[in-house]
């Protein structure tokens, strides 16, 4: 971000017709120009305040998804709720261009994984560990099933993003830790 101080109150309404846009148009669809105007700012004020569309988006969506963030203190149903019901939204619309976008710029990428993936991550590492998962449990590949389904529905939107899905994965999970590893005997 370049410029003079930001009016945060301008800054808002910026990130918020972004949002706007991006569920309605489609991530990209969305210009600055596009931005400018449904905010009722000058395109000066956009390109003083961030180098890139995705640099704004980016910002718009982390400022949601903070507002909205469920604490990390959740249980794993009301985490995953909470997250697909953000996902299901313009924030999905929004993350997917990222992750587009983050694919020919690996800085775009970088910027992604710190302010938005690893911060989810670790919420989620949080809510699995007071669970606990069976000792040997590697929670980074438990963390990249939860989202990869996350990820698949959201890219395909063959299946939704609810309640019920949360519900199912809170289950499998509870599950995994219920039974035994390769290594112990099963009942019976």
């Amino acid at each position: 971000m370049v410029g003079r101080p930001r009016s945060e109150q301008a800054r808002r309404a910026i990130l918020e017709a972004a949002l706007r846009l991006c569920e309605r148009d489609g991530y990209p669809n969305v210009t600055l120009k596009g931005i400018a105007e449904e905010a009722g700012t000058g395109r000066q004020t956009l390109y003083r305040w961030w180098d890139t569309k995705a640099d704004l988006l980016l910002e718009a969506m982390t400022y949601l998804v903070e507002s909205s963030r469920a604490p990390s203190q959740a249980d794993l149903q009301t985490f995953l709720r909470e997250t697909f019901a953000l996902a299901d939204g313009a924030v999905g619309r929004v993350v997917a261009g990222l992750m587009a976008e983050a694919q020919s710029d690996p800085a775009l990428g970088e910027r992604l994984r710190a302010r938005l993936i690893g911060p989810r991550r670790a919420t989620l590492r949080a809510v699995l560990e007071r669970m606990p998962p069976p000792p040997g449990t590697d929670l980074d590949l438990l963390i990249d099933m939860i989202f990869g389904v996350m990820w698949y529905r959201l890219l395909n939107r063959h299946a939704p993003l609810d309640a019920s899905l949360a519900e199912d994965i809170t289950t499998l999970v509870a599950r995994i830790g219920a039974s035994p590893g390769p290594d112990e005997e099963r009942p019976g």
